[in-house]
């Protein structure tokens, strides 16, 4: 009886050093009736792996194409390339990943869903799974801001951009919309009833519910674990974080700064809140404890004026845009501090649930914003599909 065939892989995460990603060998194998294939990363992860990719048309072709591009893959002649990617679309896809050498398949598998895009994005995640040991991110999901005329609306879309639609529909101003960890609820806030307030979102039943309308603003919310939120509030006089559960209940006030706190985020394990102040001059980056007490400033040696932070779900390192005049620039960071590292122009920068991409809003010659992918390890950047409008403040769901 034949068996199946399993798939052995190893452990080698992505590592940001200072200023440099540190290079490395990535070994992984598929184990067979008695053989093994071993993979043999002959690249660093901050290289890209050349693939060929044949036997597909129309939109899955595309959609193939550009998932493999946004992981720091480039698309290449088969005589050029270190893996072959192979099927055919026939109601369903088929689809096999070789090692260009050898020609033995590490990944053979058919994709059903519903619909052809879909099953070229499964295949796709697989094949970035093997490869990069970290998870695709092709069939996840982003919100944003959507500037339309003088009304300005959250929306949702895939990832790429495509199936984007509409969720608010107030006609005034709705920003900085935010995903609650392993929901479909989002969190933003609105000017619909006349003046700033919160709201949780739920896309399943498209009900919404206040959370905070207190006197002043209420804005930039951010959601931790269990839907815990942060925000900025001006209850006070001035702009300064404050925190609440799920249900805008138990409000606590983080600092106490007249300088203007902005645009708070959350360490994955909900117990640090990350934002931006000028308490010291020129915007940097700050870190209060969740739970009250003293705030600390987070080194970001070699940049200055930074803002709107976001941790990436691993706890690893925080990105933010820096801004020298009118231009805008994404940077990383060590969640504790350090060398910062400049990645590209840009700016609103949210990681993917896999601690290795992130959305941005690009400014496009037009003066329209449009929203934009990057590969942190490669800095290669890949456009998402045109959206109507000018559209900021991307959220990545997680």
């Amino acid at each position: 009886m034949k068996k199946n065939r399993r798939i052995r892989q190893g452990n080698s995460p992505i590592i940001l050093a200072g200023a440099a990603l540190l290079a490395g060998v990535w070994l992984a194998g598929a184990q067979t009736d008695g053989e093994t294939l071993v993979i043999q990363r002959e690249v660093d992860p901050t290289k890209v792996i050349p693939v060929s990719v044949s036997g597909f048309t129309g939109e899955v072709d595309q959609a193939l194409k550009f998932d493999l591009e946004v992981l720091g893959f480039e698309i290449v002649a088969p005589d050029k390339a270190l893996y072959l990617v192979t099927g055919n679309q026939q109601g369903q896809l088929t689809g096999f990943l070789q090692k260009a050498k050898t020609k033995g398949n590490l990944l053979a598998k058919s994709y059903t869903g519903t619909s052809p895009r879909y099953q070229a994005h499964a295949f796709a995640d697989d094949i970035i799974t093997l490869l990069r040991e970290v998870r695709g991110v092709a069939l996840t999901r982003v919100a944003f801001k959507n500037d339309q005329g003088q009304a300005k609306e959250i929306w949702v879309s895939d990832y790429d951009g495509h199936n984007a639609q509409a969720v608010t529909r107030d006609g005034s101003i709705a920003a900085a919309p935010c995903w609650v960890p392993g929901q479909r609820v989002l969190y933003y806030n609105s000017y619909k009833e006349g003046f700033p307030a919160i709201y949780a979102h739920d896309l399943n039943s498209g009900t919404r519910r206040p959370l905070a309308r207190h006197a002043g603003s209420n804005i930039s919310p951010a959601a931790g674990p269990g839907g815990r939120l942060a925000m900025i509030l001006s209850k006070g006089g001035s702009p300064n974080v404050y925190v609440a559960d799920a249900d805008g209940g138990n409000l606590r006030q983080l600092t106490k700064s007249r300088e203007g706190d902005s645009s708070p985020c959350w360490s994955p394990d909900g117990q640090t809140v990350c934002f931006s102040s000028r308490r010291e001059g020129a915007k940097a980056l700050y870190l209060a404890p969740a739970a009250g007490g003293e705030t600390r400033r987070l080194r970001t040696v070699g940049v200055a004026n930074a803002t709107e932070p976001d941790w990436s779900p691993d706890g690893k390192w925080i990105i933010f845009t820096t801004q020298y005049g009118n231009n805008f620039e994404l940077c990383v960071v060590p969640a504790e501090g350090g060398e910062a590292v400049r990645l590209t122009p840009g700016e609103d920068p949210s990681w993917a649930p896999n601690s290795r991409t992130v959305i941005f809003a690009r400014r496009a010659a037009n003066g329209r914003r449009v929203l934009s992918l990057l590969d942190v390890p490669t800095k290669r950047v890949k456009d998402c599909a045109p959206i109507s409008g000018s559209v900021s403040q991307p959220s990545w769901a997680r």
